[in-house]
């Protein structure tokens, strides 16, 4: 088989019909003024479920920093933000997003105007200052839940804390719509939306099997179905058929890495600009990136979540999330997957915007070669700003580290 051949056929076909499902939702977002739906710019690990019962279309400003990055438009909108007077050590998710809303631009041409914005701190602290300022440039209402650090655990005054927000979460989106809220169609949702997130752990596992049958890579284009689309029927059936294909391809032998020697895991964001060099950078070393500590945040807190009692549960699910709980909590799940996916090394990615994200690798970095003996690499990047990545430090790095990770392989 030619090597043209060969690529085609590794190739995953589900990508196409993910882009169309994602143009749809875009586009029902973008006229959902003309059809008498609501919008809400929510953050990605926000409270999600029930918007969609209340028919509102979620958008989230995240998502399309993440689109402004693949399409590498974003050392622009940062650099116009900056020139709007924001420090060049925000993230760059929020310089991108903020300047985008006032000179239309990003890959869509900016997103639809909000009706609402609803921010939730479970990811990080700057989301409430970047919504505050959005809430402030539409002039639309904002809604803040508050979700406290799970440092040691999840106490009963901070399980109440946060279940009495839901309350006042759903009497906001009344207040906002002008309509009760449906507890029914609230329950199929949660329903909709704790299967979805099963399909997609599901996904992230088919990864085991060696060869891969896909990457962390292919993961991170993938994941958006379940960020804008979770609670919904679209994202449970595309998950099915998405599953269906990977085990096609485990079955018909189909690997994405061609020669599969070695298995890495991959923690952080991804570097949005960088995705298919880092790809064929890893590659060229028989090397795949079989998980990632990022796709699997919006599965890991399913083990809190009763269906039946989707609302009343939804409170720690929400709060208990991976970038909000302490770091040694961090390193164990690490470990876990470590030990899952059977890793040979592991890809540190310190990003200079998400602070949560990249304060306590070190510590982390440390655990993980204690407990587990594999190599570990740290690069240095930004999830969205170029300026801020070496591609020929990067790839210094990458070789160095690679021969380390071959050695140890060889040893055992």
């Amino acid at each position: 088989m030619s090597e043209e051949a060969s690529k085609e056929k590794r190739k995953i076909k589900s990508a196409k019909k993910m882009r169309d499902l994602m143009t749809t939702y875009y586009l029902d977002a973008l006229s959902a003024s003309q059809n008498n739906k609501k919008v809400a710019w929510i953050t990605s690990g926000g409270p999600v479920e029930p918007l969609v019962a209340m028919d509102i279309i979620p958008v989230y400003p995240e998502n399309h920093g993440a689109m402004i990055g693949s399409a590498k438009m974003g050392e622009d909108l940062c650099a116009k933000a900056e020139d709007m007077g924001y420090s060049a050590d925000l993230c760059s998710y929020a310089r991108s997003d903020i300047s985008c809303a006032v000179v239309k631009g990003g890959p869509i041409g900016g997103l639809p105007k909000p009706d609402m914005l609803i921010c939730c701190n479970n990811i990080c602290g700057t989301v409430l200052k970047w919504y505050e300022i959005q809430a402030r440039y539409f002039n639309v209402p904002l809604f803040i839940f508050d979700t406290p650090m799970c440092h040691t655990g999840y106490s009963r005054p901070v399980a109440d804390y946060v279940r009495a927000q839901v309350d006042e979460y759903i009497r906001f989106l009344e207040k906002v719509t002008g309509k009760p809220f449906d507890h029914d169609r609230m329950a199929q949702v949660g329903k909709l939306s704790m299967e979805g997130q099963r399909l997609w752990q599901k996904v992230l596992n088919t990864t085991r099997h060696k060869p891969s049958p896909m990457s962390a890579f292919d993961a991170f284009f993938f994941l958006a179905l379940i960020v804008t689309l979770r609670g919904t029927q679209v994202a449970v059936d595309f998950y099915k058929e998405l599953i269906q294909e990977m085990e096609d391809r485990i079955s018909e032998g189909i690997s994405i890495v061609p020669e599969e020697k070695y298995r890495l895991l991959w923690d952080n964001l991804p570097v949005w600009y960088q995705l298919k060099w880092l790809s064929n950078t890893f590659s060229a070393h028989q090397a795949c990136l079989v998980a990632d500590t990022y796709t699997s945040a919006w599965c890991g807190a399913i083990q809190y979540i009763d269906p039946d009692r989707f609302l009343d549960s939804m409170a720690e699910g929400y709060t208990r999330i991976y970038l909000n709980i302490g770091v040694d909590q961090m390193a164990e799940q690490v470990i876990q997957m470590v030990d899952v996916y059977d890793v040979d090394g592991f890809v540190m990615h310190s990003n200079r915007s998400c602070k949560p994200y990249s304060f306590g690798q070190m510590d982390i970095m440390n655990i993980v070669r204690e407990r587990t003996g594999i190599p570990v690499l740290m690069i240095e990047a930004d999830m969205v700003d170029p300026r801020n990545f070496s591609q020929s430090q990067v790839e210094t790095r990458i070789d160095a580290f690679m021969e380390i990770v071959k050695q140890g392989r060889d040893k055992h």
